[in-house]
């Protein structure tokens, strides 16, 4: 009996060495969740950050009382940011005879995506140019407006917001600020540009017909400087 008992309890001892061996092979119920992010930074840029190749205007043979038409420039926003533009005229002359004989006028629309120029826009804005040297259209018309769904336009003379003092009626040179989008109104409200937004821009330029002989031989030269900068609460240029 005593071996019979011990070899039962033998074989008892074996199987619950093996039970509880085989615990080790069976797991809990579990569950899991991930998340993950990333921020990439937005781009403001305007023109893929490259100076424009075409010219503002170019001419020989000017003369008093003739009025030139500048060439079409495009303002480009190739950045995915909304942005405010500064968009500034700088003007100056070879020589030492008054800077105010020469009068600047401009034409601007802006398109929204999928809008482009046409050929019943290009001869409007002739028509708005003459009309404005000629008198008949109101300067005031520099507040932008609606001529079509997409498009604004603007149209006026050179505003004389910052003008350095040796270019008030005499020689010397001009900063003219066209507008600035980040200031408040509506001549200023066309320039904030969109990210999916362009501006075509033209300038015009009538030498006044009292210019005298003084002036024969001068070369007129000018640059516009475009800055973008953010749609923020205390962003810089």
């Amino acid at each position: 009996m005593f071996k019979i008992k011990n070899a039962l309890l033998g074989s008892a001892l074996v199987g619950a060495i093996v039970v509880s061996g085989s615990f080790g092979t069976y797991s809990w119920f579990t569950s899991e969740t991930n998340a993950t992010g990333e921020i990439t930074n937005g781009i403001l840029e305007i023109n893929n950050g490259q100076d424009m190749d075409t010219k503002i205007i170019e001419a020989a043979g000017f003369a008093p009382s003739q009025l030139k038409y500048g060439e079409w420039l495009k303002i480009e926003n190739t950045g995915d940011m909304d942005a405010y533009l500064k968009a500034t005229y700088h003007q100056s002359l070879n020589a030492d005879v008054p800077l105010n004989a020469y009068k600047i006028g401009y034409i601007a629309y802006k398109f929204s995506e999928g809008e482009v120029m046409t050929e019943d826009i290009l001869e409007d804005s002739r028509i708005y140019l003459d009309e404005l040297f000629n008198g008949t259209t109101n300067p005031a018309m520099q507040a932008s407006k609606k001529i079509a769904p997409g498009v604004e336009m603007v149209v006026g003379f050179v505003e004389e917001e910052e003008i350095e003092p040796a270019a008030k009626g005499i020689s010397g040179k001009a900063k003219l600020v066209l507008g600035d989008g980040s200031k408040d109104g509506e001549k200023h409200e066309f320039w904030q540009l969109n990210a999916d937004q362009y501006i075509d821009l033209s300038f015009a330029i009538k030498l006044d017909e009292k210019a005298g002989n003084e002036y024969q031989g001068v070369t007129y030269s000018s640059t516009l400087n475009v800055m973008a900068k953010q749609m923020e609460n205390g962003s810089k240029y």
